[in-house]
């Protein structure tokens, strides 16, 4: 078995860094910046440089309205991430081991900060968990960056929502920053219910990388 790489992304420099983490693979991060860009700004051009040679390709006009309407979708939904907190996302695409037969598993990974009373770790990440609607399987565990609390919920979305009918299933790792004022929200989401146990090992492995300080400072 060979050792996995770890390739380090450039935003592990980032002086306006809060949190450290590592992904696994098969994850591609969504630029928030670019989608949600304003008209005329930068992003927003670097956002219509992107899209444009897919809207060119396409074999049809109808296509063409097709895939606007799902990146206005697309749009809505990181709109509604964002209004939430959601500071970083990214899609992962994983071929299912379990039945090699069958389709590829997609999800979704969010990290969002919530600001919170001032308390000991311990208790915010508690009371965050127990205090949310429907929320099962939690768990209280000492990890490198600190107190954390696993826990997991599944979703139906209401039928005049536009969303797929499916069944989300959402897991969560809640982790207090050591300011004691916030907590970062680590959530994996994705429609593979059937997944349960792999996608709970999946969190647990993003969430062990977990730092809330530098990582490089702190190795020098």
């Amino acid at each position: 078995m060979t050792t996995p790489q770890i390739l380090l992304d450039e935003s592990v420099e980032d002086v306006r860094a809060e949190c450290w983490f590592a992904e696994p693979h098969g994850f591609m991060p969504m630029p928030l910046n670019s989608f949600l860009a304003g008209p005329g700004s930068s992003d927003a051009e670097a956002m219509r440089e992107a899209v444009a040679p897919l809207l060119d390709g396409a074999p049809s006009e109808l296509v063409r309205q097709r895939f606007v309407a799902q990146l206005a979708l697309g749009q809505r939904m990181l709109g509604a991430l964002c209004g939430f907190g959601t500071v970083y996302c990214s899609v992962g695409l994983h071929r299912d081991d379990i039945d090699p037969g069958g389709a590829h598993l997609l999800s979704l990974f969010t990290i969002s900060w919530r600001d919170t009373n001032v308390a000991p770790r311990g208790v915010t990440a508690a009371r965050a968990a127990t205090s949310a609607k429907g929320h099962t399987h939690i768990t209280f565990e000492e990890l490198p960056c600190g107190p954390a609390v696993l826990s997991e919920n599944t979703l139906r979305y209401a039928a005049e929502s536009e969303l797929p009918q499916l069944p989300l299933l959402q897991i969560h790792a809640h982790l207090p920053h050591p300011d004691c004022k916030r907590l970062a929200v680590l959530t994996v989401s994705t429609t593979a219910v059937a997944r349960r146990e792999e996608y709970r090992a999946l969190l647990r492995g993003i969430v062990d990388t977990v730092r809330f300080e530098d990582p490089l400072g702190a190795a020098s």
